[in-house]
């Protein structure tokens, strides 16, 4: 085996390994919460607020479980608005 063909069979393994991680980033399970959903969280990677606005509006949640899954909730919530009771 030349280096030209170790060189190339390198580059292509990298590739392939960049590929698949970003595939499996992009594979996000979504889930809209019951009342008394046990929820599998490890690590939250986000919360933001999808509608925009006061009053009540929808939020997703972004969190890795367990065993590492991408996952995503989303909810109903009050939002935070900067003249509210004052």
């Amino acid at each position: 085996m030349n280096w030209n063909t170790l060189i190339a069979a390198s580059f292509f393994a990298v590739l392939n390994v960049a590929a698949f991680s970003a595939h499996a980033a992009d594979q996000t399970t979504q889930q809209t919460p019951a009342h008394g959903t046990h929820l599998d969280i490890k690590k939250v990677i986000s919360i933001e607020d999808t509608s925009g606005g006061c009053g009540l509006v929808n939020a997703r949640l972004s969190y890795l479980d367990s065993s590492g899954s991408h996952k995503a909730l989303d909810y109903s919530k009050l939002a935070e608005c900067g003249n509210q009771g004052g």
